[in-house]
């Protein structure tokens, strides 16, 4: 491996720890992070997405068997979710269109849970109702496969801010949301399999450990507002990202 490879790989497997205490698969932060090295975007988009199932995937299996996790909520969005992000994924939208509005409410929402995490922390949570949520999922599908990640960096905040569900249960709910729209996402563009670099495998492995990190952490050490603090900060680099 080149000393740029190892240091990106580095990178990513801190983003992964950072993202995975919260339920998140951290594309938003590969997708910068492989930017900054000169991959191609044709490279960056599914290898983004297959870190993405592999974090994801590892933190939704934690935090399920940890109970975190609620099916009520989960199925209608991923319902809708998993069809929005396959038709999403073949289509090419102008990035200065929606790159700015995204880190915009994404930067409000990193504000929120950075300063005042404890306003949603307290609050009652119940599933929102089937024609609430249908919808809903199938807007956030978009945005994933439009954007090339997982999706769960726009519903956790959603999930907690609406009282659709308390920190906790979020962080399994957007870890499950985000291995199906990935998976859906990267179907839709298949065809960009064949660009993936051949590092991958490396990077994989270091998403995997960090990934294993930062679920430990989260169900170890971190309360209800902590899981919110994280997120703030997972949100704010999620929008600094969309905004570079």
């Amino acid at each position: 491996m080149t000393e740029t490879v190892v240091l990106l790989c580095l990178a990513i497997a801190a983003a992964a720890a950072l993202y995975a205490s919260v339920g998140h698969g951290g594309a938003s932060a590969y997708i910068a992070l492989m930017a900054l090295t000169g991959l191609a975007p044709e490279e960056v988009r599914p290898a983004a997405l297959v870190l993405n199932i592999l974090v994801a995937g590892l933190g939704a299996w934690r935090f399920v068997r940890a109970g975190r996790f609620d099916w009520r909520v989960f199925w209608p969005f991923a319902a809708a979710a998993i069809p929005a992000a396959f038709l999403a994924g073949s289509v090419d939208v102008p990035e200065h269109i929606y790159r700015p509005l995204l880190a915009v409410a994404l930067a409000a929402a990193a504000a929120r849970y950075l300063f005042w995490p404890q306003l949603d922390a307290i609050k009652s949570s119940a599933p929102p109702s089937v024609l609430v949520a249908l919808p809903a999922g199938a807007l956030l599908g978009a945005l994933a496969g439009l954007t090339g990640i997982g999706g769960g960096v726009y519903l956790s905040p959603l999930l907690v801010f609406a009282g659709w569900a308390d920190p906790q249960r979020a962080t399994g709910i957007a870890a499950c949301f985000i291995v199906v729209n990935s998976a859906a996402g990267l179907a839709g563009r298949a065809s960009s399999l064949a660009a993936l670099p051949d590092y991958l495998p490396w990077m994989a492995g270091a998403a995997i450990i960090g990934a294993f990190i930062g679920t430990n952490w989260s169900l170890k050490g971190l309360s209800k507002s902590g899981v919110l603090r994280v997120l703030g900060v997972v949100l704010g680099i999620a929008a600094a990202a969309l905004a570079t």
